[in-house]
C-alpha cells in the first residue's frame, strides 16, 4: 500500500492557541502532514490531551506553557523550539480572544485582553521567529484574523480594531521580508463553531452571536486547519498572502 504523501516532513511548526478549536485543528493538520509541532497555550491539560494524541500518531511534539501576552514567555517559546525540535519553519499566530460588544457602555478590561491577545501576542511571536526565519532565508507566518478584520459592523467595534491591526502588520511585514524567502499570510475566518464566543461578556452580544451562529451551518475548526496546511505546502516561490473563507450562508 502506498504511504499517504507528509508534504512537510523535515519541518517544524509551533502553533499558538493550541488547546483547543482552530489551534488544536492545526496542530493536527501540520502533524499529520509530517511536521514536528510545537503546540501552545495556557491550558496544560488540554495541552497534554492533544500532544498524546499526536504522539499515539507517531508525530514530534513539544508542549509549550505559552501566555502570548507575555513577552518573554514568547521568546521563551521560540527558543525552546528550535531547540528541542531542531528548528523553525512555520509559526500560526491563532491565539485570540472575540469579546464582542457595543463601545459604549464596553468594560475597557476586554478590549485590554483584546489588544494584549490579538494584538501585542502576534507582534510579540513574529517578533520571537523573524530574524531566525531571515537568517535561515525561509518561513512561514501565518495569522489567523478574520472576516472582522475586512467589514466593520456594529458590536464588534474593540474586535475589528484589533483585527484590522494585525492585518496591517502582516502586510507591512509581507513587503519587509518577502524578498528574503520569508512568506507571511493571513487565514481569515468568517463565523467557525468554537469556544470564542463563550467568553463574551456583554449579554445581549453573546446572545447575538449564539444566534447568529444558529443561523447558519458555520464553518468547523477543520476547515480553517485545511485552508492553513494550503498556505504552508505551497512550493517555495508560491505566497498565498490572504485568504478569505466564509460560511456559504453568511452574507458579510
Amino acid at each position: 500500500m502506498t504511504e499517504p504523501a507528509r508534504p512537510l516532513a523535515g519541518r517544524v511548526a509551533l502553533v499558538t492557541g493550541a488547546s483547543s478549536g482552530i489551534g488544536e485543528a492545526t496542530a493536527v493538520a501540520l502533524a499529520g502532514a509530517g511536521a514536528a509541532v510545537a503546540i501552545g497555550a495556557r491550558r496544560r491539560d488540554r495541552l497534554e490531551a492533544l500532544a498524546a494524541k499526536l504522539r499515539d500518531d507517531g508525530a514530534r511534539v513539544l508542549e509549550l506553557d505559552l501566555d502570548v501576552t507575555d513577552e518573554q514567555a514568547c521568546a521563551d517559546a521560540v527558543r525552546r523550539t528550535r531547540e528541542e525540535l531542531g528548528g523553525l519553519d512555520v509559526l500560526v499566530n491563532n491565539a485570540g480572544v472575540m469579546l464582542l460588544g457595543t463601545i459604549v457602555g464596553a468594560d475597557p478590561e476586554d478590549w485590554r485582553r483584546m489588544v494584549q491577545t490579538n494584538v501585542m501576542g502576534v507582534l510579540y511571536m513574529t517578533h520571537a521567529v523573524v530574524d531566525g526565519m531571515l537568517e535561515q532565508g525561509s518561513g512561514d507566518i501565518v495569522t489567523i484574523s478574520s472576516v472582522a478584520g475586512r467589514t466593520a459592523r456594529k458590536g464588534a467595534g474593540v474586535y475589528n480594531a484589533s483585527k484590522w491591526a494585525v492585518n496591517a502588520f502582516s502586510e507591512s511585514l509581507r513587503q519587509e521580508v518577502t524578498a528574503r524567502g520569508v512568506r507571511v499570510s493571513l487565514v481569515e475566518p468568517g463565523a467557525v463553531a468554537t469556544e470564542l464566543s463563550n467568553h463574551i461578556t456583554q449579554p445581549e452580544a453573546r446572545e447575538q452571536s449564539r444566534q447568529m451562529a444558529e443561523s447558519m451551518r458555520t464553518l468547523h475548526a477543520d476547515d480553517i486547519a485545511r485552508a492553513v496546511l494550503y498556505v504552508v505546502g505551497q512550493p517555495p516561490h508560491v505566497a498565498v498572502n490572504e485568504v478569505l473563507v466564509r460560511p456559504t450562508d453568511q452574507e458579510r
